[in-house]
């Protein structure tokens, strides 16, 4: 919506400026075009119009892409995992909110998300390569003149689906946690691995038993953290008759780090985290990217050097302390979509996170 036009500039002015600057208006321009790209962002956010035809055209695109991520496996997945694990907080709600929300929300409704979602302290604007610094905080300094500077507070489907899908986690850490790096080398661990994709069990004891013995067509560890929680888990899609046997190894694996692993283990996820983070920084808008997210998460840039230290000062005695604050006898949420009869019941998932 706020591409629909500003006091300034109306849809079309918008398109032919951000098209005239060669790319997407979010990621890379030409060095000479960055105070324009600044203007647009700061006309955008600040004097939106949000005329009552191009609401009522966004609610059907709305309403469509909720067609389209109801029909994705794992969005609808993890979407229920986080109803889980949540319950009534607010994380624990879809991103697109329920279809009776989207069929009335109105002009007021998107000004008062932006009052009050857009303002200075939850905002950072970041710019990575041909810029210089000074230039930069003096062209925002001078545009976001009207951005407040007050911090304002803000089950089962029925559907066909061949193959069983389940998500389950334990409470994590926030970003700023000190156990989030060693639960970010956990997650490395446990690794990720899927039939299509040739030595992705390569190093992870759980991935080489799935594939060795066919438990899945993929299963993947995940590591999500918020500003003061977290969840850390796995996701896998099965044959409905591998529920169970897959269900103890995952199990088992879980309580396996608590009891011990090895250097080599340990080495090799930490030189897998590390190369994963380095491959996720490719270019200038992924920089950018990375920079905002990490002031917003940290209140500074964290560079490599200092980070690494972190991910190598993790050895198997933090990972047997970290495990066993965080899977071992703790509330597991479980998410599963598809024929799942054969699946075990909630009791035994609990009764499996404690050591024997």
């Amino acid at each position: 919506m706020i591409f629909k036009g500003t006091h300034r500039r109306t849809a079309s002015s918008l398109e032919e400026e951000i098209e005239n600057m060669a790319n997407n208006f979010y990621s890379d321009v030409q060095s000479g075009d960055v105070p324009i790209a600044i203007d647009i962002l700061a006309d955008i956010l600040q004097n939106s119009r949000f005329p009552d035809h191009a609401i009522r055209r966004e609610r059907g695109v709305i309403l469509r892409e909720m067609e389209e991520v109801q029909g994705q496996i794992e969005e609808v997945l993890f979407d229920h995992l986080h109803s889980a694990a949540f319950n009534n907080h607010p994380l624990g709600n879809t991103i697109l909110g329920p279809e009776e929300n989207i069929r009335a929300i109105s002009k007021a409704d998107l000004h008062e998300y932006i009052s009050t979602h857009y303002t200075g302290p939850r905002m950072v604007i970041s710019a990575a390569g041909a810029v210089k610094h000074e230039e930069i905080v003096d062209q925002v300094s001078k545009l976001f003149n009207k951005v407040s500077k007050i911090l304002r507070l803000p089950i089962s489907l029925s559907r066909k689906i061949q193959l069983p899908s389940l998500a389950q986690s334990f409470q994590g850490s926030s970003w700023t946690d000190p156990n989030s790096i060693p639960l970010m080398v956990i997650q490395s661990l446990l690794g990720s691995w899927s039939k299509g994709v040739v030595g992705s069990c390569s190093g992870c004891e759980l991935a080489h038993r799935v594939s060795v013995e066919d438990l899945a067509d993929s299963i993947m560890s995940f590591n999500t953290n918020y500003s003061d929680t977290g969840l850390i888990g796995i996701c896998f899609t099965a044959m409905p008759d591998r529920l169970q046997d897959l269900s103890l190894v995952i199990m088992e694996e879980l309580r396996r780090l608590a009891c011990g692993v090895s250097d080599e283990e340990v080495i090799r996820a930490q030189n897998k985290l590390k190369a994963a983070l380095l491959l996720h920084i490719d270019g200038a808008s992924s920089v950018a990217e990375n920079n905002g997210r990490q002031l917003l998460s940290y209140g500074r840039v964290i560079p490599f050097l200092e980070l690494f230290a972190r991910i190598d000062a993790v050895g198997p005695e933090t990972i047997k302390e970290t495990a066993r604050k965080f899977l071992i006898d703790k509330d597991i949420a479980i998410a599963a979509i598809g024929p799942i009869d054969q699946l075990p019941d909630y009791s035994w998932f609990r009764s499996q996170t404690c050591l024997k």
